[in-house]
């Protein structure tokens, strides 16, 4: 067979078989896997909100999540609202567990590290 007529047999196979899955969509994941977590709620604006409005509703909150892609997996920048009262060692470590495993079963991409920054607490009165 000709050399070329295998080069255009191996791109057509990596375009047809080939999935792109974007950050956004992986910041989803991770948003909503986020939420799902017990006394923890993701810190951003909801989509149906103005920006910069706080919010502990169910829901998707977009800002809250951020992924590189890098060598190693994927890093997932994570910034959320706990409940008052509530050990942040624990739900930060059982949010790193879920979202981690939420991305990695939905995506099949690895995930290198999960990063959490506690931006507020919210009191039961609020």
């Amino acid at each position: 067979m000709n050399v070329r007529i295998i080069q255009i047999i191996q791109y057509m196979k990596t375009v047809l078989w080939e999935v792109q899955i974007a950050n956004e969509v992986v910041a989803i994941i991770a948003g909503i896997a986020a939420n799902r977590s017990r006394r923890c709620r993701c810190h951003g604006r909801r989509y149906s909100e103005g920006i910069g409005q706080q919010t502990w509703n169910e829901g998707f909150i977009q800002g809250c999540a951020y992924c590189f892609f890098e060598d190693d997996g994927i890093r997932v920048d994570l910034s959320i609202i706990l409940e008052y009262g509530c050990s942040i060692p624990e739900v930060t470590a059982a949010v790193q567990d879920r979202v981690k495993s939420s991305i990695e079963t939905m995506t099949g991409l690895k995930v290198s590290d999960v990063n959490i920054r506690v931006a507020d607490v919210k009191i039961d009165n609020e």
